[in-house]
């Protein structure tokens, strides 16, 4: 059974990586050149642990090839998966021109049965339209007559857990309105079925729902955990005791109950949006999904309004900020959508100069800002020498297990802004620090 993935990004390279790593034979398609070869040199674009080694291994072992030939890939491959971007469009809808564009070249180069895989995120109704645009280019090349199935299979990957999410996964959702293409998944999906992770088949629109309503899930408890943050901060709670004595209610658990600054990266914010943009189309209210977007984005300015609370508006333009962390969440290089972002473009904005710090996504921040009121360190403790306060906005392990005395040396006052409450409010006072969190008081 041989795979074809459309988009070797990073959805697509994960899916394809893992596949020919249960032992399939995989052809990884893309439409850039310059990353179609870093791939075939072992070079990959993106960061995300255990990849690099996976992908050298398979390519080696010769199950897994990268390509710019899409006719090829197509026509040798019994399951062929749409992996490609599916951003914001302006409207807040998902924007579907690199799924309808593969659709479109699926059909002028498919000749023969085929299962073709929607893995993007995509809307409900997607399947059908590109179903659609599958005949209509089949029919173009007078091939009425041949058959294709159109099957939903969203991704349930977390940046900096992929591979394991994907060979380990708490469940596959299958949509399917064909029992020949539900069984043709199942038996792909077979090697990992048999160690006892769930595979659900359901109708396609319901599997399309399936992506969007659980990452709007996981959205709305991390906006709801930040509320209820901001009710500790006003009483003198401390919600992290909150937060332990809902989280032991099985009803409820620990996940996704962390309180910060806000959720970020590729998939929440854009997902949200769309969810809230489909249910309108239909005239569907969603004052929940509303309230989780506009939460979100007020979290986002709480280590501003900390800052200002501190120093005052008026005085920023003389100080100097450190900012340990700039990728959205820890082990990727992802800055989409990450609160590191707003924070830093407040700071500049006021005047601050800003000592930017963080393991891996320095490189992608210098594109973001063309400032000289911004420098980079890839050493943390180098980035806080001469700065007034320490920004926290990612909470990577090196950071949590930081040395408390050399960081109070280096800063001018002992003073940190800490967006991911990875230290201890009450040891913090103790070690002499000013010490402002969310939702936990000394």
């Amino acid at each position: 059974m041989k795979i074809c993935i459309i988009g070797a990004g990073y959805v697509g390279l994960v899916t394809g990586t893992c596949f020919s790593d249960l032992g399939y034979d995989v052809v990884c398609v893309d439409h850039n050149p310059g990353i179609v070869e870093e791939l075939n040199n072992g070079k990959i674009p993106i960061y995300e642990p255990g990849l690099e080694e996976m992908v050298k291994k398979n390519a080696s072992d010769g199950r897994l090839t990268f390509t710019t030939n899409i006719q090829k890939a197509i026509q040798s491959s019994l399951f062929i998966f749409i992996a490609v971007g599916t951003p914001s469009a302006q409207d807040h809808s998902a924007d579907l021109s690199y799924v309808f564009k593969a659709a479109e070249q699926i059909g002028m180069y498919l000749n023969s049965y085929s299962i073709i895989v929607n893995k993007s995120t995509v809307p409900i109704g997607t399947a059908e339209r590109v179903k659609g645009i599958v005949r209509h280019a089949l029919n173009m090349r007078d091939l009425n007559e041949l058959d294709f199935d159109i099957v939903s299979n969203p991704e349930f990957l977390r940046e900096g857990k992929a591979i394991k999410d994907f060979l380990n996964p708490d469940r596959i959702i299958i949509g399917s309105d064909n029992p020949k293409a539900a069984n043709h998944m199942k038996k792909l999906y077979e090697p990992i079925t048999r160690n006892g992770h769930p595979l659900l088949v359901m109708d396609i629109p319901s599997a399309e729902l399936t992506k969007y309503a659980a990452n709007a899930m996981l959205a709305t408890r991390i906006s709801f955990i930040n509320e209820i943050a901001g009710i500790s901060d006003a009483f003198g709670a401390d919600i992290k005791m909150v937060q332990e004595g809902i989280g032991l209610d099985h009803r409820i658990g620990h996940s996704f109950l962390s309180p910060g600054i806000g959720y970020g990266g590729s998939c929440f914010p854009k997902d949200v949006k769309s969810l809230i943009k489909t249910a309108s189309d239909k005239n569907i209210p969603t004052p929940i999904l509303e309230s989780v977007e506009k939460v979100n984005h007020r979290q986002r300015k709480k280590l501003f309004e900390m800052i200002v609370d501190q120093f005052g508006e008026s005085n920023l333009s003389k100080l100097k900020f450190a900012v340990w962390g700039l990728a959205f969440k820890p082990e990727t290089d992802d800055i989409r959508e990450a609160p590191s972002i707003e924070i830093i473009r407040l700071l500049i904005r006021h005047g601050a100069e800003v000592h930017a710090s963080d393991p891996i996504a320095n490189h992608k921040v210098r594109k973001v800002f063309d400032d000289d009121k911004i420098k980079y360190f890839q050493d943390p403790y180098s980035a806080i020498s001469g700065t007034e306060a320490l920004i926290i906005c990612t909470e990577w392990p090196q950071f949590q297990q930081a040395d408390l005395e050399r960081i109070k040396k280096l800063l001018k006052m002992p003073i940190i802004f800490d967006g991911r409450n990875i230290y201890n409010p009450k040891e913090m006072k103790e070690a002499g620090f000013i010490y402002r969190c969310i939702g936990r008081k000394a």
